[in-house]
């Protein structure tokens, strides 16, 4: 999949070099739900992405520039629900890349493959509740705000809040 100025190419084993330069950064992880701090406990990470697609829920990509091919993050779907089209969407980015639009230019990418590739009528995302930028991100491409789940998980030993966003195919039609 390509964008004006990315390249979306499926994680595959040898990405993981890149996969643990991002997972392995605190700063990128604060939010997120995993951290990797060796190249050893990223093939957890690997092994996840290779059973989403063995298992048929899901499917990430490594984000590239077009111009240096250098790699700038991941993105993807999983818990993919075949029965109810729906799956949840994910996207991380190395600091170097943060607020330079990427995430509003390849999430429309992603929608398209989620619904058009996927057969997806809803996409759903999962945030931290204190992570605002992501929050507002968002909103920024049309995802809507569905609520909070209260002290729904456990994070460094504290229970945390997650809010939900979803987009529907007849929605992101629209756009």
């Amino acid at each position: 999949m390509e964008t004006e100025n990315y390249i979306l190419k499926e994680i595959v084993d040898s990405d993981i070099d890149n996969i643990h330069k991002g997972l392995s950064n605190p700063q990128i992880t604060r939010f997120y739900g995993v951290h990797f701090s060796s190249l050893e406990e990223t093939e957890e990470q690997m092994e996840w992405y290779r059973n989403l697609k063995k298992e048929g829920k899901g499917i990430w990509w490594g984000i590239y520039d077009k111009k240096n091919d250098q790699f700038c993050g991941a993105g993807g779907f999983n818990d993919r629900d075949k029965q109810h089209r729906k799956a949840e969407i994910g996207l991380w980015l190395l600091k170097e890349y943060w607020g330079k639009g990427i995430l509003s230019e390849v999430m429309p990418k992603l929608f398209e493959n989620g619904f058009t590739q996927l057969g997806l009528n809803r996409i759903e995302g999962f945030v931290d509740s204190g992570n605002t930028k992501c929050k507002k991100a968002l909103e920024k491409i049309n995802f809507v705000y569905e609520g909070t789940m209260r002290e729904c998980e456990i994070k460094n030993g504290e229970s945390i809040d997650v809010d939900f966003y979803s987009i529907l195919k007849r929605e992101w039609e629209k756009i």
